[in-house]
This record gives C-alpha cells, sequence and structure tokens, in this order.
C-alpha cells in the first residue's frame, strides 16, 4: 500500500483545488464565526473557572491546527460549554479556581487529551466512540445543561455561590439570595429574554423585512453580539459597575505564550482519567457535528483522521496557554451557514481572533459577567432534550435504565462519575441482554420456502425434526444459555430425532460457543439426535472449518433451511408447500404445530 501524504494532512487535497471564489466564501464566513466566537470564547472560559482570555488563546492556535490535520470543510473548532465543565470539575480536584495551579491543570488536560486523541488517531481506533451509547450521551449533555446553567445563576443573581453538583449549587443559591444585586439581575433578564426571543422572533422578523434565509439565519445566530454591545454601553454610560454589577475589566492584549506547562508526574497522572473522558466526550460530540455537516453537502468525514486533527488541535491549545477544545454545533452552524467551503475558514478565523486579543479587548473593559452568563444559559438550555428520554423510555427500558443513571448521577454527583457509570452501566446491559439471546422454534410457512417463529405465525412443524433459529452471535456470555435452551427442549421432544440449529443472524462464534457446540453435539449423540446447521455464514463457516468440530458432527451443514426440510422430512416439506395459505394444522396431522415451552412468546 503506497503512502498518501494528503490522508494525513487534508489540507494537502483541498488546497490543491483552491480557488479566488473560494478563498471570499472563506473570509466572509470566518469574520461572521469571529465576531460570533469573542463572546463565546469568554464565556466558556468563564464556566471552565478560568480568565477570559484563556478562551481566547483556545480559540487561535486550535483552529490552525485542525485546518492542516481535520477533513470536515465546516467543523469550526474552539471551546465549548460540555468540555469547559468538564475542565473545571477536573481542575478543580488539583487547586483552587483562578490560581495559577488551576490554571497550569486546565492547559495540562489540553495536552493530555489532545495526546489520547492524536495516538487514538494514528492506531485506528474511532470505533471506541461507539462504547458511548446515544441514550448514555444524550442523557449526559441534558444533565450537564442543567448543572451549567444553574452554575450560571449566580451571576445573573449578582451573587456569590459555588457548588460542584445541582443539589449543593441550589443549596447555595438559596442561601445567599437575600444578596441578589438588582441591577445586575436586570441586565441579566433583559439579556436571557433577548436572546431566548431572538432565536424565535428574530429570523422570522428579519425574513419579513426583506432578508434572506441565509443572511437571516446567521443574524439569529450571532444574537449574543447584540447583547454584548448593548450591556457594555449601558454599563459604561450610567456606571452601572459603581453600583456592584460585575465587569470583565480588563483583558490582557497580549497573544498566548507558546510553551509546555511544568511537569509534575503527579499532577498529570491525576489528571490522565478526566482527560480520557474529556478527549471521547469532545470526540464523540465533534463527529456527530461534521458528519450531520458533511451529508447535507454530500462530503465525507473520516472519524479515525478527525481524532488526529481533534488531538492536534487540543494539544496545540496546551502549548498555547489554552484549555481543551472541540468542534462546536452552534458556531460550526454558523461556519456552513456562512459559506465556508474549506477548514481554511477556521485559520482565517484564528487571525481575527488574534486581532480581536490584541486590538479589541479595551473595548470590553465593561462587559457584565450577566451577559457571558445568559449567554451560556441560553446555549446549553438548547442541548436540554427531554423529549429524547420520553423516547428512550418506549422505546427500550435498559436504554432508559444507562440514560436515567447518567442523568441522575450527573446530576447529584458530577460530570466524571455520571458518564462513567453511563458507560459502565451501557456495557453492563448489554452483556445481560445478549447473555439471554433469542432463541425461536420455527416452522414452515405453508406454501412458501419461508421459516418463521411457531409463536408468531401459523406454520408447520414435525415431530421428528425440530429447528431452533438462534438470533445472536454465540461468545462466551450466552454459550450456557444455548446449551440450557437445548437441554430444554430435548427433554420435552422424546420423539425427535433431528434438531437444526439454523443460523442466519450468527456472526461470530468465539471459543466458548465452539465448545458450547461441540458439547451439544455429543449430547444429542447420546440421546439418538442428530444436530444439523443450516444458514451459516461464510466468515463463520471459515472459522469452523479450522476447527474438529465438522469432522464430528453427527449431522450436515445445509446451505438453505428448506433444502434442510427437504433432506430431513420429505413428507412434512412436501404437505407445507402444497398449503396455499397459512392455516392452524389439525391435531391428528402428521406435521402439528407446536408450541416451544419456555421461550418468550412475544419475541
Amino acid at each position: 500500500m503506497s503512502f498518501r501524504p494528503s490522508k494525513y494532512f487534508p489540507i494537502l487535497e483541498w488546497g490543491r483545488e483552491y480557488r479566488r471564489e473560494t478563498l471570499i466564501n472563506d473570509l466572509i464566513a470566518a469574520v461572521i464565526v469571529t465576531i460570533m466566537l469573542i463572546p463565546q470564547s469568554l464565556a466558556y472560559a468563564m464556566l471552565a473557572g478560568l480568565p477570559p482570555q484563556v478562551g481566547l488563546y483556545a480559540s487561535i492556535l486550535p483552529l490552525v491546527a485542525y485546518a492542516v490535520f481535520g477533513t470536515s470543510r465546516t467543523l469550526a473548532v474552539g471551546p465549548v460549554a460540555i468540555l469547559s465543565l468538564m475542565t473545571a470539575a477536573a481542575a478543580g480536584k488539583i487547586a483552587a479556581q483562578g490560581s495559577d495551579a488551576y490554571i497550569q491543570a486546565a492547559v495540562i488536560l489540553a495536552l493530555l487529551s489532545g495526546a489520547i486523541l492524536f495516538i487514538l488517531g494514528i492506531f485506528r481506533m474511532g470505533f471506541l466512540a461507539n462504547f458511548l451509547s446515544h441514550p448514555v450521551i444524550s442523557g449526559f449533555i441534558t444533565a450537564s445543561g442543567i448543572i451549567i446553567a444553574a452554575s450560571q445563576l449566580k451571576h445573573i443573581l449578582g451573587i456569590d455561590a459555588g457548588g460542584h453538583n445541582l443539589f449543593e449549587i441550589l443549596v447555595e443559591l438559596g442561601r445567599h439570595i437575600g444578596e441578589t444585586n438588582i441591577p445586575t439581575l436586570i441586565i441579566g433578564v433583559a439579556s436571557l429574554a433577548f436572546l431566548f426571543s431572538a432565536r424565535k422572533y428574530l429570523k422570522p422578523m428579519l425574513r419579513g423585512i426583506g432578508l434572506s434565509e441565509k443572511a437571516a439565519t446567521i443574524a439569529t445566530r450571532t444574537g449574543p453580539v447584540f447583547a454584548v454591545v448593548a450591556s457594555i454601553l449601558a454599563v459604561a454610560l450610567l456606571r452601572l459597575d459603581e453600583d456592584g454589577v460585575r465587569i470583565l475589566h480588563d483583558v490582557p492584549r497580549n497573544l498566548p505564550a507558546i510553551g509546555l506547562p511544568a511537569f509534575d508526574h503527579d499532577i498529570w497522572l491525576q489528571l490522565l482519567g478526566s482527560a480520557a473522558l474529556i478527549s471521547l466526550i469532545g470526540f464523540v460530540e465533534s463527529v456527530s457535528v461534521a458528519q450531520t455537516l458533511a451529508a447535507k453537502r454530500r462530503q465525507r468525514v473520516d472519524p479515525n483522521q478527525e481524532l488526529i486533527g481533534l488531538g492536534a488541535a487540543s494539544m496545540s491549545a496546551g502549548i498555547s496557554s489554552g484549555y481543551p477544545v472541540t468542534g462546536g454545533l452552534a458556531r460550526s452552524a454558523v461556519n456552513f451557514d456562512a459559506g465556508a467551503e474549506t477548514p481554511a475558514a477556521g485559520a482565517f478565523t484564528a487571525v481575527g481572533i488574534a486581532l480581536a486579543t490584541l486590538f479589541l479587548t479595551p473595548y470590553l473593559y465593561f462587559l457584565p459577567q450577566a451577559v457571558l452568563a445568559a449567554t451560556i444559559i441560553v446555549a446549553v438550555l438548547s442541548l436540554v432534550d427531554l423529549k429524547a428520554i420520553r423516547q428512550v423510555w418506549a422505546y427500550s427500558r435498559s436504554d432508559f435504565a444507562a440514560m436515567a443513571a447518567t442523568i441522575i448521577v450527573t446530576l447529584f454527583s458530577g460530570v466524571e462519575l455520571g458518564v462513567t457509570i453511563g458507560v459502565a452501566l451501557s456495557l453492563f446491559l448489554h452483556l445481560y441482554n445478549t447473555s439471554r439471546p433469542h432463541f425461536a422454534l420455527v416452522g414452515q410457512v405453508p406454501g412458501t420456502h419461508h421459516f418463521r417463529n411457531v409463536n408468531r405465525h401459523e406454520v408447520v412443524t414435525s415431530d421428528k425434526v425440530l429447528t431452533i433459529r438462534i438470533d445472536e452471535s454465540l461468545y462466551f456470555a450466552n454459550a450456557r444459555f444455548l446449551e440450557d435452551t437445548v437441554y430444554c427442549v430435548l427433554g420435552n421432544r422424546p420423539d425427535l430425532k433431528h434438531l437444526i440449529l439454523m443460523c442466519p443472524a450468527v456472526n461470530r462464534i468465539d471459543a466458548s460457543g465452539l465448545e458450547s457446540l461441540e458439547a451439544i453435539n455429543q449430547r444429542l449423540k447420546e440421546a439418538g439426535v442428530t444436530l444439523h446447521l443450516s444458514e451459516v455464514k461464510g466468515p463463520v463457516m471459515d472459522r469452523l472449518k479450522r476447527t474438529h468440530f465438522l469432522e464430528e458432527l453427527t449431522g450436515k451443514v445445509y446451505l438453505h433451511q428448506y433444502e434442510a426440510i427437504q433432506d430431513l422430512d420429505t413428507d412434512c416439506a412436501r404437505s407445507a408447500f402444497e398449503k396455499s395459505a397459512p392455516t392452524t394444522m389439525p391435531a391428528d396431522s402428521p406435521c402439528p404445530s407446536q408450541k416451544l415451552a419456555g421461550l418468550d412468546p412475544q419475541r
């Protein structure tokens, strides 16, 4: 296999096709995303418990790194709410918020999570994200959104209130509610009202005055910028900071310092587990957004290369005084709607953020923290999906159990434990469900070559030939269950001469499954019953041929189930095929309909 540099450096592929028209579209998108990203970056840094400039730093070099390594043409990388919350939870175990050690911990998290992603990408291990089921992710995001929104209420009220989970936050808010600063409350509530109403009504209003669909959508999504400008003017003109309104104050105008944080073995080791969770959550969120946007333009996103791209972006944040980053839904959607055609739009955005850091930060001096909090609340509440909870409850109780556990533990014990419990419970429930796989006794549908569950259809079966359809791969967790099922059937069928295991859904048989088949074959042989297999898939058959099982099998392996019935019970097959419609077979028929005792009739 020849080495293709563009496989690992996608910039070499789209860079060859770069045109003047593409440049113009990317520049326009970059200007729009830059305007949106400035208040977002400041707000998410505050959520992470970091100085506001750290949010800007995390929005410069990472965007350039992703432009080189990323495969999505429109994904916009930077700080996001969920990772900001997880960063605060992880760094808070190392030091107090605001301290140099806390900032260093956030930088280390960026390096570690980026390195984990990069290494996973090198080894093409994007499949690991599949261990996070959608209900667990949805539950985690919903619970995190609620916690984040609750944690920002202190800024809306203008009070001091801490807490690491929902219960602690609510208790602290209740304890200090009497200290509410009225001017801050007015600014905060007004900002919330504006941002929520802008999301719902601004776009129809702009469309009504003649703006295009695209322009109205972009203007609506950059609504926080209007709130920022209006609040800065109000505070500056009315000097509301003298009435206790907390403002941003001076934001350093320096570009980020490039370098590695000090290496302390114990601290790096302490943060490793949190970094792994941050990298996994960030990857799943980012790839979901990237694939959704790519599908709209019939483009392709390579998950394994995305690991490398996101890893490089997060490591770039780590060496430039930032904190963990990933692809964000809101800014990526704006980037897409603004017409971005290549990742170069992200690089141009990085230049815009750098220029804003150098020249615009003095104008943010009077920006109220309540407005940044309102921006966060509006953004994260859109992630709270109560409808998904109802849908999962209606569809799958086991998935709902994992989802509910994730939500409850996240709300009341913290984000890291919540997602860990959710993943662990999902894997446990998967193993539990597959350890009790669905087996069905099947019979021939009269007048056809089809075989269906006797408990669901009126079919023809035989006293001397019994077919059990296996609807799961055979592996260590369910191998014993297959043995027990076969032995149960054998005990209730004294006239049985042939047992066929129908295997159309068996994609794999591991060593434990093979041992169970060998045991079943031997047990049936001792009982005078011949074991047969039918409809075995090619890859499974290839593995069986590498063993002695087929040589020891007392019966045959049939390509089709109908072929097996024809060979083993010609009279029954002929009787079934002569029927023109499914009917209940009479009791004295040579092929009476049978029920398989002990199996769930609803499955």
